[in-house]
């Protein structure tokens, strides 16, 4: 298999276990299983909420695997800072859109339980992000990764401002 392949079969697998397990098997295991959904209106909110977070995702993993030449794992980081597609506008997209996915679920379901689970995910996000992805893409990355962090906000997106242009 050439090169250029393994950071996408690695992100694949990395998708299935970690963001599979975090959107997918625990908020199936605080509902006691997946059951048929109310439907009506609400059903259809939850499910394109569903569908938008796990777009983010995709395309995210898609930029870490084809720009960054890593995948989202810390055991395999990219090799390149990954500031193209939806990192222009919040350096942390990959989160939003695993959340967004819970959200959708919760709405799906009408789940209170899912909801907070997404509000606990997002903390422990947030914390591994500031504790451990900065500091290590600091020493990875240097001065561009600073110039990156002054310019791009960490969650939410400057309404209005110019997305990052290295």
């Amino acid at each position: 298999m050439p090169r250029r392949f393994w950071p996408l079969l690695n992100t694949l697998l990395f998708t299935i276990f970690v963001p599979g397990t975090v959107a997918i098997l625990i908020p199936r295991w605080l509902l006691g299983g997946f059951t048929r959904p109310p439907g009506g209106v609400v059903t259809w909110i939850g499910v394109i909420t569903f569908l938008i977070g796990a777009a983010i995702y995709f395309r995210c993993a898609w930029e870490f695997a084809v720009q960054g030449l890593g995948t989202p794992a810390p055991i395999a980081p990219t090799k390149f800072l990954v500031t193209t597609a939806l990192h222009r506008y919040i350096r942390n997209p990959m989160y939003i859109g695993v959340a967004l996915a819970i959200l959708g679920e919760a709405v799906i379901f009408r789940s209170h339980h899912v909801a907070q689970y997404a509000g606990v995910m997002l903390l422990i996000a947030h914390s591994f992000v500031v504790l451990y992805e900065e500091p290590t893409l600091q020493r990875q990355f240097g001065e561009s990764y600073e110039e990156y962090k002054r310019t791009v906000p960490r969650w939410l997106p400057r309404i209005g401002a110019r997305p990052w242009d290295p």
